[in-house]
């Protein structure tokens, strides 16, 4: 299947989680940089639907990494990776993956992982899949019953992976490739069962909506590394939807 996405953006309301989940399920990262090394520490902070937060834990990378996405699973482990600043004419630096447990443990799970960015876990906790962007790839990890990462694979290849996300037939949707217009959904080993064209670059991802199968894809222009600061300026990005065949899983 091939669509266009529609650029009217609009809100869906859903359905509380139980509390117990809320807090699991709004994790964010807060950043701070430890100048002139580029080692990094992070704080992952639990925020309920009141507004009111709490401090879970500090990242500290034992690499030179600032923190870029997470993914919490199921279990309440949280999944955080992270790279350093570099030239991206330069090639990808060694990214990492690391692992913050409920009681606030924190260790490093996976690494060299070329510029790491969306994660998903499959809905049975057992799986994590991460883009790895400037190998243009999905590469998954098995989940070990402590939250250890083993068994690294490739997913898919030829895949532009930014913010991804999941469905109820274990497809990924994604960016099609490295600085194309596309977002596709994509099974394991590569093939590509839907696309949905854009007039401009998909950043990421979601499958949301009443019955979980609408997908919000947020895009803007891209006009090379040299021009960012250009295309922010003129505010070309854009939430837009498209219809989808399977609705959400896992998690995100």
């Amino acid at each position: 299947m091939t669509s266009s996405a529609n650029s009217n953006s609009r809100f869906v309301s859903h359905p509380p989680r139980p509390p117990s989940w809320v807090a699991a399920r709004a994790i964010s990262t807060t950043y701070g940089w430890v100048p002139p090394s580029c080692a990094a520490s992070a704080a992952v902070v639990s925020k309920s639907r009141s507004g009111e937060s709490s401090k879970r834990s500090w990242v500290k990378a034992t690499s030179p990494a600032t923190w870029n996405e997470l993914v919490v699973d199921g279990r309440g482990n949280v999944y955080v990776n992270g790279r350093c600043e570099f030239d991206f004419s330069g090639g990808p630096p060694k990214g990492i993956i690391a692992l913050v447990t409920p009681d606030g443990g924190v260790r490093q799970v996976a690494d060299a992982i070329a510029f790491p960015n969306g994660m998903v876990v499959t809905p049975d906790n057992r799986t994590l899949i991460i883009g790895e962007s400037m190998a243009g790839k999905l590469t998954a990890f098995d989940i070990e019953a402590d939250g250890s990462l083993s068994n690294r694979r490739t997913w898919a290849d030829g895949i532009g992976a930014d913010g991804i996300c999941l469905d109820t037939d274990g497809s990924i949707w994604a960016q099609s490739g490295p600085m194309e217009t596309a977002c596709v959904r994509v099974r394991e080993g590569g093939e590509v069962l839907d696309r949905v064209e854009l007039d401009r670059s998909p950043f990421a991802c979601m499958l949301g909506g009443p019955d979980g199968q609408t997908l919000f894809i947020l895009a803007a222009e891209w006009r090379g590394f040299e021009q960012v600061e250009e295309a922010i300026a003129d505010r070309t990005g854009q939430v837009l939807i498209a219809n989808a065949a399977a609705s959400r899983a896992g998690w995100p």
